[in-house]
C-alpha cells in the first residue's frame, strides 16, 4: 500500500462561501476526525489530493502545523457533473490499528467454453486490515468455471493479515447460461399469414 505525504492548513472559516473560496484557489476542504479527539477543518492542496484518491484506500501522511499524522479516506464527495473535489472526510488511524474498508473484486481467467455470462453480485467486499497495510483489491480466478458455479465471500484467498467482514456466504461472483432470445417478428408474420 502506498503512503502519499500531503500538507494540510487549519482552516477557521467556514459556510458555502468560504468553501467556494477554498476551491476557486484549487484547493478542497476537508475534515478529519478519529480517535476521540476533535475534529478538525483543513484545506488540502486539490491536484495531489486528486492523485492521491486515484488509489483505493491510499493512506495519507498529513502535516498539519508540523505535526504528521496518518489517515484514510472515509467519504468524498464531487461534483456530480464536473466530477472535481467538493469536500473531504479523512480518519485518523496508528500504525498497527485495525481498520475495516471496501476492497475491489477483480476477475482473471477464462471461463470454460461455451456461451457463459459472469456476474459480479459485488463490486467490493469488507475486509479488516492494519491501517498501513489495506490492500487495494483481490482477484479471484474464474478458470474453467460453467454455469451454475458462484464464488461466495468465504472463498476468496485474502491477503496476509486480512479478515473478511463480508458475510462468508454472500455470493460474490456467479456464472449464468447466455440465454438467446427467440426472434418475435417471425412468430407475428406466421400468424398473419394464416389469417
Amino acid at each position: 500500500m502506498s503512503e502519499v505525504k500531503l500538507s494540510a492548513e487549519v482552516r477557521t472559516s467556514f459556510g458555502k462561501g468560504a468553501a467556494r473560496t477554498i476551491r476557486r484557489e484549487n484547493k478542497v476542504p476537508g475534515v478529519i476526525y478519529g480517535h476521540g479527539t476533535e475534529p478538525v477543518h483543513v484545506t488540502l492542496p486539490g491536484h495531489d489530493l486528486l492523485l492521491a484518491l486515484r488509489t483505493a484506500n491510499v493512506l495519507l501522511s498529513l502535516d498539519i502545523d508540523g505535526k504528521t499524522e496518518l489517515a484514510i479516506p472515509k467519504a468524498v464527495q464531487r461534483d456530480a457533473i464536473k466530477g472535481f473535489l467538493v469536500h473531504v472526510d479523512l480518519l485518523l488511524v496508528k500504525k498497527g490499528e485495525k481498520v475495516t474498508v471496501e476492497i475491489a473484486v477483480e476477475t482473471e481467467g477464462d471461463l470454460a467454453p461455451g456461451s457463459f455470462l459472469v456476474e459480479n453480485v459485488l463490486n467490493t467486499i469488507s475486509v479488516e486490515a492494519e491501517a498501513t497495510h489495506i490492500p487495494t483489491s483481490v482477484s479471484v480466478s474464474i478458470e474453467g468455471l460453467e454455469a451454475g458455479a458462484a464464488i461466495h465471500a468465504k472463498d476468496i484467498k485474502l491477503p496476509a493479515g486480512t479478515t473478511l467482514v463480508t458475510d462468508p456466504e454472500a455470493v460474490v461472483i456467479q456464472i449464468l447460461a447466455a440465454q438467446a432470445e427467440e426472434p418475435a417478428a417471425e412468430t407475428e408474420d406466421a400468424e398473419g399469414a394464416e389469417a
